[in-house]
């Protein structure tokens, strides 16, 4: 009777093992996720620039496109207000957003803070122009030991003691440009992926064709027969952007802005002179950042000859990244000194040239890394006359210029696939 009741428990034990294996591999033996996954995506660093809107649904994206579908994803964000939460759930339904903070005796602030550390499986912090959110990725570290990972930062400096150790536990770590992955590699950084990794705003899925259409239609363009430019000044002045008195380092560079807002916006004049001139199509002056429309009027629209002017219309509002994806969907080329409008205008198959400044951190590398250095210009370096010759080379052989995109965009889509396999790796049973 003992001997019926041993062989029983053992034929349940290995019953249990095999409804186990079961559920965690397929008919060839290939491994699948036993339960669905959470991924803790902390991003959304602030709304009054479309870029970093972008990084969030940009790497929703990929997570959708690449990881099993019944992964969960709960938003941490910093900001996501004017609109942007409710646009991120009319793409993203399932999407949960947790806002919090974590207090100054490292204790996370909000019901939902805590839930969303509790369910999550990984920690994967967001595209930024450093690691913005450091201290909350070593909370995650302290109070959850589970995995961790970097998803397209860019990084200056030296790092020191305390960011490579947090670095060293990471389970991946994607640099958004070569720069800034040199930097980490000689810093001898031990995780298992360290790897180039586009920035997440290359995924960007938001479209509003029909605010596009209503837009174009009442100020005269007509889809591919315009050009869309847009300005920036050496230092954004945020300052003046959230209406609050400048600190001392913030006055000295708003004084270098100053100091080259004339000579950076010549160059960008003699563009769009030239493109009028030699085309008779028109121009879309249009922001990225809330401070760029009063600055595109000032420094562009403003000093044009009457000829010229009446081809050029000003974008006077600001807009939702939904819009401006699908305005630069419709446009010949874009022209920008800024970052991320050339990247939306990537991923809705516009060739766009990407004017670089000094003041800049090693993010427009990206430009190069992703194989179109002939569309990037050091602003110091170039005169007009020579982004105009490459705006114009464009145009003239338009197959040419679309064909080297695909090219770049098949890469970009490929390093996506990859980074969105090493977060899933990161949580595999």
């Amino acid at each position: 009777m003992n001997q019926l009741i041993i062989q029983r428990r053992e034929f349940l034990r290995q019953t249990a093992a095999l409804a186990a294996l079961v559920a965690t591999t397929d008919a060839f033996g290939n491994g699948l996720t036993a339960k669905p996954k959470t991924i803790l995506l902390r991003s959304s660093w602030q709304t009054v620039n479309i870029g970093d809107i972008g990084h969030t649904p940009g790497a929703l994206q990929v997570f959708k496109q690449y990881l099993p579908k019944d992964t969960n994803v709960i938003l941490w964000p910093s900001s996501v207000d004017n609109g942007v939460a409710e646009l991120l759930q009319s793409y993203f339904p399932k999407l949960t957003i947790a806002k919090g903070k974590i207090d100054e005796s490292g204790q996370l602030s909000t019901p939902e803070l805590k839930a969303a550390f509790e369910q999550a499986d990984v920690f994967v912090h967001g595209s930024g122009p450093y690691m913005l959110a450091q201290e909350h990725m070593e909370a995650w570290r302290k109070l959850t030991g589970k995995p961790y990972g970097i998803f397209g930062v860019t990084i200056g400096g030296d790092p020191d003691s305390r960011f490579v150790d947090l670095l060293n536990g990471a389970a991946f770590v994607y640099l958004r440009d070569t720069i800034s992955l040199k930097v980490l590699q000689d810093k001898g950084i031990k995780s298992p992926v360290l790897a180039f990794g586009p920035d997440a705003t290359f995924a960007i899925p938001f479209r509003n064709d029909q605010k596009a259409s209503a837009y174009l239609r009442a100020n005269g363009l007509v889809d591919k027969e315009f050009i869309c430019v847009i300005s920036r000044l050496r230092y954004t002045p945020y300052f003046r952007i959230h209406n609050r008195e400048a600190t001392p380092d913030e006055l000295r560079r708003a004084g270098i802005s100053d100091q080259f807002k004339e000579v950076d916006h010549a160059k960008l004049r003699e563009v769009i002179i030239a493109w009028v001139r030699k085309t008779g199509l028109k121009v879309l002056a249009c922001p990225e950042m809330t401070y760029e429309m009063e600055l595109a009027k000032e420094s562009l629209i403003d000093p044009l000859p009457a000829d010229v002017k009446k081809n050029v219309a000003w974008r006077e509002t600001y807009w939702l990244p939904d819009e401006a994806t699908s305005v630069y969907e419709r446009a010949r080329a874009l022209v920008s000194i800024e970052m991320h409008s050339p990247i939306m205008a990537f991923q809705v198959n516009t060739p766009a040239l990407l004017i670089r400044q000094p003041t800049d951190t090693s993010k427009g590398q990206m430009w190069r890394d992703v194989g179109l250095s002939d569309w990037m210009f050091e602003i110091d370096s170039t005169t007009g006359p020579q982004i105009t010759d490459r705006l114009m080379a464009v145009h003239t052989d338009y197959p040419a210029a679309l064909k080297k995109l695909a090219v770049a965009r098949a890469f970009v889509a490929e390093r996506q696939q990859e980074m969105a396999k090493a977060v899933e790796n990161a949580v595999r049973v």
